[in-house]
């Protein structure tokens, strides 16, 4: 079926067959979250690998309500106000973990990109899909992208919990905020069928 996964190989991976809308939509939101993550600090050639394992990353939460859903205070609880020993382990624990952390996105959206320019050059279904075959590995970074691409979309669109959700199911297509909608819940659809895909029967 279309614009949902299914199970596919021996080894426990999923396809997704996706149409040319599709296709250039969910293409074109990761790499927008690329472009948000930003690039990597250490993809100069010259930087020593163990320098960069030990390189401090920042220690402030980033002022982008959006990067701040990706990478949230590891410690406290998210509205509470805040308690000093908490902001410190935070501060402390994101300098050293936070670009690593970024690393890994970035990799992870990366691969995504490279999985959907494959599948738009491959050859396509009855329908005219491109069909989209990942293995396990894949899979799991599938799901993590998807993820990520529904907490930044959740937090331009300022939803907080599930009532603002069902809010936004109301909006007139004339709201610009419509498409966004849209695109979250066909995000959703998606990363739920992967995960139905992926569980052990």
């Amino acid at each position: 079926m279309p614009g949902f996964f299914e199970s596919a190989g021996a080894d426990g991976g999923a396809s997704v067959a996706l149409d040319d809308g599709e296709l250039s939509v969910l293409r074109s939101l990761t790499v927008q979250l690329l472009e948000l993550i930003g690039p990597d600090q250490h993809e100069n050639e010259d930087v020593d690998p163990l320098q960069a394992l030990f390189a401090e990353g920042p220690s402030e939460p980033p002022r982008d309500p959006a990067l701040a859903r990706l990478f949230p205070d590891a410690y406290g609880d998210p509205g509470a106000p805040a308690d000093e020993a908490a902001v410190t382990r935070s501060a402390e624990f994101r300098r050293y973990t936070e670009n690593e952390l970024r690393t890994r996105k970035r990799e992870r959206l990366l691969a995504m990109v490279h999985g959907l320019d494959e599948a738009r050059g491959a050859p396509r279904d009855r329908e005219g899909n491109a069909v989209l075959t990942l293995d396990r590995a894949a899979s799991d970074g599938w799901l993590g992208g998807l993820n990520d691409l529904r907490l930044v979309i959740g937090a331009r669109l300022g939803i907080e919990d599930e009532s603002t959700t069902e809010k936004l199911f109301d909006l007139p297509d004339e709201d610009p905020r419509k498409a966004m909608v849209i695109a979250f819940l066909w995000l959703g659809s998606l990363q739920e069928t992967l995960v139905d895909t992926l569980l052990p029967e």
